[in-house]
């Protein structure tokens, strides 16, 4: 299990912390997704066997956000 912290940019209200976490929850191999609005953040536990984190950025950016610098 890898687990990885992702800055994301655009975030502004708890609709778009649905959206991430539909977002990710839909892709095979994630088994944890917490978004922090705050701090701008993903948390995502997954496994490498079922995806990996360009699958995973790739998602953030296909529902409208971008990635931040961390």
């Amino acid at each position: 299990m890898t687990q990885e912290s992702l800055i994301v940019e655009g975030m502004t209200c708890q609709h778009c912390v649905q959206t991430i976490t539909e977002a990710l929850e839909k892709i095979a191999g994630t088994n944890k997704v917490a978004v922090d609005l705050d701090k701008k953040e993903v948390q995502i536990d997954y496994n490498e066997e079922e995806t990996n984190l360009q699958e995973i950025s790739d998602k953030i950016v296909e529902v409208g956000f971008e990635l931040g610098k961390s």
